[in-house]
């Protein structure tokens, strides 16, 4: 399984894009793609890594914010350009397909029934395990301004932990644990700061997690350069945890 950071950034960052992750696993001439995230200006990224149009099979969305959803009608119809032809399919949770068509609609109104390729819809909530391109899909509510469902990915015994945004619940946490990759958000160092997580929260999860690798991602664009700055301590402080800030277009194995 290969993780590529397309996007690292927060919303309002302009030397970053929007936080947006590529999932790829598979050999050959057909890899399945699933992207988690799409804001507004993530697409430009996932085009550069992706230029052929039936290459991308799923998209999950963490929740209903810009930064994580935008993106989508560009995407759509950028597809609809190249002449897709296989299924996309949308998925997150209770209301994705009404948020989703609502964001097309509004960016290029009457688009819809002009796709020539199916969008399929997925709803994935709390409560049990779901499947999706042969990955086993987990979620738990994060701690944000809007609901917004953390995702757990598991490939034979590969598995990768998503936040979206917030901070961690003891929902997330559970779901986590054990976990080969955790990609947190971490929008500010340490201080409080209402609907969002922080270094060191993440940190801390992913210590009691046991999780071997954690990336810190949507880091707030002024204090990016000081976490950066301050890794090898953060190293030092989530021993045994390989803590990393990824750079975009990164990609890390499992």
């Amino acid at each position: 399984m290969e993780v590529i950071f397309l996007g690292v950034g927060e919303a309002f960052d302009e030397n970053l894009s929007n936080t947006s992750i590529l999932i790829r696993h598979g050999t050959g001439r057909s890899p399945v793609n699933l992207l988690l995230d799409c804001g507004f200006t993530a697409p430009v990224k996932l085009w550069r890594e992706e230029s052929e149009p039936d290459a991308l099979d799923g998209i999950w969305i963490s929740h209903f914010h810009g930064d994580h959803t935008f993106g989508l009608p560009a995407l759509f119809v950028r597809l609809w350009e190249e002449r897709r032809q296989k299924e996309l399919r949308i998925i997150g949770q209770k209301g994705i397909e009404t948020f989703t068509l609502n964001c097309l609609e509004l960016a290029y109104p009457g688009f819809y029934e002009r796709l020539n390729y199916p969008l399929k819809f997925v709803e994935v909530e709390p409560g049990g395990p779901t499947k999706n391109f042969g990955h086993t899909f987990t979620t738990a509510e994060n701690s944000h301004s809007v609901r917004d469902l953390a995702l757990r990915i598991d490939l034979e015994d590969k598995s990768v932990f998503y936040s979206g945004d917030g901070r961690p619940t003891p929902e997330s946490v559970a779901m986590a644990r054990g976990c080969q990759l955790i990609i947190h958000e971490a929008f500010a160092m340490n201080n409080e700061i209402p609907g969002h997580g922080t270094v060191t929260s993440a940190i801390d999860m992913a210590k009691k997690c046991t999780a071997l690798n954690l990336a810190l991602v949507h880091i707030q664009r002024r204090i990016r350069g000081k976490v950066i700055a301050e890794i090898e301590q953060l190293k030092e402080m989530a021993y045994p945890v390989n803590v990393f800030v990824p750079e975009p277009g990164e990609r890390f194995n499992l």
